[in-house]
């Protein structure tokens, strides 16, 4: 691609304090007093304050972007420390851009953090992405990496994206005004609940650092035309070999144009307009079953019928060692990979009830189920997460 002019224009003349906090990169090769006041009137927007805002956040202050918007509306909990680490055990119950915010501050108070606790959707991403010149794309769903990737297109502004999982990550630069963007690599999202994210399939530390610290290098780059960005260039990270690779992409001759934002959750079959509670399709009772049974229950919903002792089949579809840190009462093992060997387990008189960890391969488990013919398959929403927090707050999260 090679070196591209620099998407934001210099600031103000920096005082000497400044100056001399910035010395190391100042001294780098092709980099000036100029690229660092470009970095000052920097206005990058962060999408997630998980384990890639974490990495990409302080390194973005630390380098002296003077504006940094965080979105996320979640809260810090205890399993998100091993990964984000910009997060501590006093920040447990905090939401994620409170405790961000204040790392940023411990960093470099001069810099300016702007939390926005909101999900991003069609309706609030334009308003939101208005005030910035960059986005970094740290999410872990494919419904905000479309989203994010859309709206970057129609206001003309550079996306950097990474994803991690497991032992690996990616991460490349969408910029429709100068390459091909992340539509031209994944015109289309996978099916859902074929790809897990890291909630459910986990992922090793030093992932999210290695691919965080890259995102914010090439935000980097992309503000101060310095080097060659990674436009229509993926570059993956394998951290059980410690080799990375490239990967090259163009333009699809043949993909359609974004002319507008669209209902991602929809696009990628997430809506949760596709999942019907049981008390919005089922009479108070879950029995007898029929093929008119809903596809999913709440985890109030299903507190109930258990303190009724209303007969159902409960059934964990997780691992065992995920089972062993929690589990609820009564519910029977069968990890989602044995499903189809373990048929025979799955009673047809009763109402199953299924659930993991958040709900995604609960929901896989069902729609097996259902195309096996047990039409009393039943989806937990939002798995033992959302039974630990909402029903037995004793209960181990992870």
């Amino acid at each position: 691609m090679g070196v591209l002019p620099a998407v934001v224009a210099p600031g103000d003349e920096l005082p000497g304090t400044r100056l001399a906090r910035y010395g190391r990169q100042l001294m780098l090769p092709g980099f000036d007093e100029v690229a660092q006041r470009r970095l000052a009137n920097a206005r990058v927007l962060v999408i997630g304050a998980g384990g890639l805002g974490s990495a990409s956040i302080p390194y973005l202050a630390s380098s002296g972007v003077g504006t940094i918007g965080v979105v996320d509306d979640d809260v810090v909990e205890l399993s998100n420390l091993h990964r984000q680490v910009a997060h501590g055990m006093g920040d447990i119950g905090r939401p994620k851009t409170a405790s961000i915010a204040d790392t940023v501050a411990a960093i470099d108070p001069e810099i300016r953090v702007v939390r926005h606790e909101v999900r991003l959707t069609a309706a609030t991403m334009p308003g939101i992405l208005e005030g910035y010149d960059l986005v970094l794309d740290g999410s872990d769903n494919f419904a905000t990496r479309y989203l994010s990737n859309d709206a970057a297109v129609l206001v003309h502004k550079p996306l950097v994206w990474g994803a991690i999982l497991r032992f690996g990550g990616q991460l490349s630069v969408s910029w429709a005004d100068a390459g091909p963007t992340y539509r031209d690599l994944y015109p289309a999202p996978p099916a859902p609940g074929e790809v897990p994210n890291c909630a459910e399939a986990g992922v090793i530390p030093g992932v999210c650092a290695v691919i965080g610290a890259l995102m914010a290098t090439e935000a980097l780059k992309l503000i101060t035309g310095l080097g060659d960005p990674l436009i229509g260039r993926v570059t993956t990270y394998d951290a059980l070999t410690g080799r990375f690779r490239e990967i090259p992409y163009a333009r699809d001759p043949e993909g359609t144009p974004v002319t507008g934002l669209i209902d991602y959750d929809a696009f990628c079959g997430t809506a949760p307009a596709a999942r019907t509670p049981a008390s919005a399709a089922a009479p108070e009772s879950a029995a007898p079953v029929t093929a008119e049974t809903p596809e999913a229950v709440t985890v109030r919903e299903l507190a109930e019928l258990l303190a009724a002792d209303t007969p159902l089949q409960l059934v964990d579809v997780r691992e065992e060692d995920e089972a062993r840190i929690a589990s609820v009462p009564g519910s029977e093992l069968i990890p989602l990979g044995t499903l189809p060997a373990r048929l025979e387990s799955i009673r047809t008189d009763v109402p199953v009830v299924l659930y993991c960890h958040l709900g995604m391969r609960s929901q896989q488990a069902v729609r097996y189920l259902r195309r096996a013919g047990f039409d009393n398959a039943i989806d937990l929403i939002g798995g033992i997460d959302a039974y630990a927090s909402q029903i037995d707050e004793t209960m181990a999260r992870y």
